[in-house]
Order: C-alpha cells, then structure tokens, then sequence
C-alpha cells in the first residue's frame, strides 16, 4: 500500500519516526510529506532514510511530475501526525499553501489526522469547529491522548502512542467502513478488583484485550469512543476517552455516566459478581488458624440495569452488547442470559484451558435477540471486534 505521512510542526514530530517505522515494516511505501516548519524538529535526512523516498515540502520541487497532484492521487491512506492546529484548520478550510496541504486536497483515499497540540489550543472553539468540519467529511480525527505536553503542562493534546495510531490506520488499510461515524459509543474492559483489605482483591483473569481491540477499531469505522477500563495493563487506544476505575460499583457509575449521551454500550468487561461485604482496613496477617470466612454481597447487574433504563425510557443508548464467558454450556447459558439481561446482542465465549482470557485471538458466538445466532471464527480479537461492529451497525436509528 501506498501511505502518505504527513508531519506537521510539533515537538511531536519525533515520534512520527516511529510512525514510519511501523509502515515500512509492515512493507508499506511510505512517502514523508512535512511541512516546511517540520523540519525544524526532524530534518529531511531522517526522513528519507528511514522512508527510502525524496522528501520535499515545496510543490515546485520535481515538476515535472506534478507531485501536489500525484502524491495525493496515489495513496492510499493519508494521516498526518502530528496534525497541528494550524494543519487541522487549513484542511478544514482548504487551503493549498504547500505540498502537504495540496495533498491533503487531492487526496481521494482515507485520511486519518492524529492532533497534537497544547489543551487550550485543542479547546478552542475554532480547532473543535475544524475538527467537526473534517469528520463531517469523512476524515478520521482521532482524539489526542491525555498527558504530559511540552514543559510542565499536562492535559489533552498529547499525541498519542505511534503504536495505536498504526492500528488505527491498519484497520482502516483494510477497508473497514465508517459506518460508526457521528456515533458515540462506551465499552467496558478487563476485570474489576474487589477489595478484601489493602493488599488482597478478589479478581478474574481478564486481561482487557478484547475490549480494547473493540475500542480501537470502533475509533477506526469514525466513532468516538469512551473506554472504561477496569485494570487492564495496556496501552491507551488511540483516539479513545479512557475512564479508569477498579471496582464493579466503580464501574457502573463509569458506565452509566457515559451511557447517557451514547449510541451503543458495549460490556466487554468482566465483572465480579460479589465483592466482600466489608473491606477491612488492616491487612489479614497470618495465624495459625485458618482465617474467618469472608461474607459476600452482590454486586451490581450492569448489563441488565442498562436493559432496564432503555425499557422505563430512561435515554440511553439505542445497542446494548453484552458478553458471557463460559466454561461449560455455552450456548444455553448464553441464551439464559441473553433473555435475561435484556440486551440486542451477547457476545458468547468459551474460556478456560488457553483460551479467550489473555490470548491475542478468540472466537465467539454472537446471539441476536429474536434472530439466528452468528459464528465468529478464531481469529485475532479485532476481527472479532470487527464482527460485532458489523452487527451492530445496522441496528442503530
């Protein structure tokens, strides 16, 4: 494939190199298109060593082979990272300065921008308003991370991890569509912790790996997402809002305030359902006698609480998606719980032995309310995010 990266003029130029690397490894032909400004943090030499093409940022460089018309019509993904403000405001304007911006106009390929910039310029009305004008036509704008800017600022506009922007961009290599644009949806992950004292929880084998494959390629098909994320060890998805909280009670109230203004819930996380009764304060020390049973008391039915608020008209969201890990029955107990819980789709999965928790792959039984089942087939879990998307889709208004 061919990829245009595109480099505006920020400290974050440096992790484009990154970015580079991961294309031309994947054996992608990579074309650097920098602004001139660009190159005063990473020189031209870098990029085209590393790239192994010219790098120029003058549209009347190589004339002859009309390259502000050429480089954009060839491609077949664009993303500049890091975009600027004063990049995501020409794109939306459509100005043709340079040659990234001409690109940026011929291009008739995806196009993915990866913003970075100070919180206040990222706030301001006026980048908002770019951003929404460059979504509005199609584009991906993924979200800034949330972190330590230049100096000692920190707050949104931190350019996210190279490595989750190559997701972002493999899976829209694959021609995923935007089907998820304008679309706001909330996915769970991992597993919630319930405390016994200060040292001891009492916890899953969740590793958070199939929900964040679900936030990641949701942010792929153009939507914004809001992962809630219940102590996973994994790096943010790029684009995505992450809410991190640790208990089911945590979780819910995570949930439930993301819920209302969302398109689709998905709960991909794992769940307890008890947690101790009383949290003790002091550690449990070790005796000689076997230490005091542990009273346990329910914990909160997220997925059917969300069923429930939809059914009394509470707003929510128009898709619930539940999962159900098991270890024996699958497919009964599956549809027991889909009845149960009162969501559109339940994503269903034999764990135990080496499979699903932990493991880069999965496969699963998608059970539609009032409709036939659907097979996913092992494969790496964000194809199988992808097949849940591919249901969800077409259920939304």
């Amino acid at each position: 494939m061919n990829v245009v990266l595109g480099v505006g003029a920020g400290i974050a130029a440096y992790k484009a190199c990154e970015l580079l690397r991961l294309f031309t490894e994947s054996g992608h032909i990579v074309r650097v298109v920098p602004t001139r400004d660009a190159l005063r943090f990473v020189g031209e030499p870098t990029w085209a060593a590393l790239s192994g093409n010219p790098v120029t940022t003058d549209v009347w460089d190589s004339v002859h082979e009309v390259p502000h018309v050429r480089i954009g019509q060839n491609a077949d993904l664009v993303v500049v990272a890091p975009a600027t403000a004063d990049i995501l405001a020409k794109a939306a304007h459509g100005l043709a300065g340079d040659l990234l911006t001409n690109t940026l106009l011929t291009a008739r390929c995806p196009v993915v921008f990866a913003p970075a910039m100070h919180t206040e310029m990222w706030e301001h009305p006026a980048t908002r308003a770019n951003v929404e004008t460059l979504r509005a036509r199609g584009s991906i704008v993924i979200d800034p991370a949330v972190g330590r800017l230049t100096g000692a600022d920190t707050g949104p506009g931190r350019l996210p991890d190279p490595a989750e922007i190559f997701a972002v961009c493999a899976r829209v290599l694959r021609g995923r569509p935007r089907d998820l644009a304008g679309r706001t949806v909330v996915v769970s992950a991992g597993g919630t912790r319930e405390a016994i004292d200060p040292v001891r929880y009492l916890g899953n084998r969740s590793s958070g790996l199939q929900g964040y494959a679900l936030a990641r390629t949701a942010v792929a098909r153009g939507a914004e997402v809001v992962l809630v994320s219940a102590n996973a060890a994994l790096p943010d998805p790029a684009g995505a809002k992450v809410v991190r909280v640790e208990s089911a009670v945590e979780l819910r109230e995570a949930v439930l305030a993301a819920a209302g203004s969302a398109d689709v819930v998905v709960m991909a996380a794992a769940v307890a359902d008890f947690r101790p009764a009383t949290a003790l304060e002091s550690k449990i020390k070790k005796t000689d006698d076997a230490p005091a049973a542990i009273s346990l008391v329910k914990n909160p039915d997220i997925l059917a609480e969300l069923g429930e608020r939809r059914r009394s008209g509470v707003a929510g969201p128009s898709v619930i998606v539940g999962f159900a890990a098991e270890t024996d029955d699958v497919l009964a107990n599956g549809q027991a719980k889909l009845a149960r819980k009162g969501c559109d789709l339940l994503v269903v999965n034999q764990v135990g032995r080496g499979l699903a928790f932990g493991t880069p792959d999965n496969a699963a039984t998608v059970l539609v309310a009032g409709g036939a089942p659907v097979e996913v087939p092992r494969g790496p879990k964000e194809d199988v995010a992808d097949a849940v998307w591919d249901l969800v889709a077409p259920r939304l208004p």
